[in-house]
């Protein structure tokens, strides 16, 4: 449940604040200056927390990709406990924390649950989590099939789940899970090309 900036605990409780519907539209061209006017917002507010870089991720940052109009960013940290004093400094921006994955990651909304702009995600740099978001962009990014098989699943899951967010995300897994592997096998492929090109 939410309180301001942050999710009440069990001895602060509040009422829960009404979801926001799955709702898709068709990319829109104008995310990346979206993402890019907000990452400066969050580079300011956050410093040296930052240690891995701030990325554009998630379907906004897919070029011709269905999505949520809701801006996906990553921010790269040296680790959660260390990184845990963002929680009240990104509360001053209007970023809503939730206890969600957080065993991989801090993770919020802003400006609420009930109408989202922004998804912001605080990964350790270098974690399976990190490394596995942007190989699963990058493949989408460069395998135009895989980015249309994924847009169609999402649109039939937005159908069937329109008000359970948990349900849509789950129907998303397996096939996230596939593309980030065959990322990684696409990966190594091109660092074995590379390393060949070199010794030639």
């Amino acid at each position: 449940m939410w309180q301001g900036g942050v999710m009440a605990d069990e001895t602060n409780l509040v009422l829960p604040v009404s979801d926001e519907p799955i709702s898709l539209r068709a990319y829109d061209p104008a995310w990346p200056a979206q993402f890019k006017h907000e990452a400066g917002i969050l580079a300011d507010a956050l410093g040296s927390h930052v240690t891995g870089g701030i990325h554009h991720v998630g379907s906004t940052a897919v070029p011709g990709l269905t999505a949520k109009a809701i801006i996906d960013i990553m921010v790269g940290v040296g680790d959660l406990d260390s990184s845990r004093p963002c929680i009240d400094l990104l509360a001053e921006l209007d970023y809503c924390y939730a206890p969600y994955r957080q065993d991989v990651m801090h993770w919020f909304c802003k400006p609420s649950p009930a109408r989202r702009t922004h998804h912001l995600h605080l990964v350790p740099t270098g974690s399976a989590r990190f490394s596995d978001v942007l190989a699963f962009r990058d493949y989408l990014r460069t395998h135009p099939h895989a980015a249309r098989q994924y847009a169609r699943l999402k649109r039939e899951l937005a159908v069937r789940h329109t008000h359970d967010r948990d349900a849509y995300t789950d129907g998303k897994s397996a096939m996230v899970a596939s593309i980030t592997a065959d990322a990684y096998r696409w990966l190594a492929a091109n660092d074995s090309r590379r390393q060949s090109e070199r010794q030639t």
